[in-house]
């Protein structure tokens, strides 16, 4: 029987991250963070050069060659299957899925959902950041998912929390995957997963 991704409401999604120490950073949404007084870290993989980074944000960029959708999601799914694969992984729009079938990727998004195993219609009147679940045996589908995001995103993000662990991905519209996460060791893991794929300093 081949393995399907699965929507989990957003009740348990809001009581399981909140147990992990993470907090809702908007009302309703799949946005989630660490609350002040958390030392948490960061680390990004950038795809194309982005005039908008703030200075604190290009300091723990690390550029990723072309195909930059392709190159950012195989290596996302390689981290979480390296060293996170104790945990599932929850796809959430950082909005919420009403706007996005309906208005911000609605062109688009239901073929993907669809051809992730997802039915469109059981989202689509959920204003709210409800998750797709990804066991790690669906690593495949999340980096398809990955990789249209990136590929697709005009204005909104998308997130990925790990609900066994205490770090979270933003998928960027600008092509990027940023990292947040309370435990350092897991984001020096990040950078050193982008190590063998980062070209030589930009100018």
């Amino acid at each position: 029987m081949v393995a399907m991704p699965r929507v989990i409401d957003y009740e348990q999604v809001l009581e399981r991250l909140t147990a992990q120490g993470l907090i809702s950073l908007y009302h309703n949404s799949g946005a989630f963070g660490f609350p002040r007084g958390v030392l948490a870290k960061f680390a990004g993989w950038i795809g194309p050069e982005d005039a908008t980074l703030k200075a604190e944000a290009r300091a723990v960029a690390m550029p990723i060659p072309p195909p930059f959708e392709m190159n950012l999601a195989t290596m996302l799914s390689s981290f979480w299957r390296n060293e996170l694969s104790d945990s599932a992984a929850w796809l959430m729009p950082m909005s919420h899925w009403s706007y996005e079938l309906d208005y911000g990727s609605a062109t688009w998004m239901p073929q993907m959902l669809r051809e992730a195993g997802i039915d469109p219609e059981v989202l689509r009147p959920r204003a709210n950041g409800s998750e797709i679940e990804f066991a790690i045996e669906e690593s495949e589908q999340l980096a398809f998912c990955v990789q249209r995001l990136l590929g697709n995103l005009a204005s909104s993000d998308f997130a990925i929390a790990f609900p066994s662990r205490p770090i979270v991905c933003t998928i960027h519209h600008h092509k990027q995957l940023w990292w947040i996460s309370s435990d350092g060791t897991l984001v020096e893991r990040v950078r050193a997963t982008a190590q063998s794929r980062t070209p030589p300093a930009r100018d």
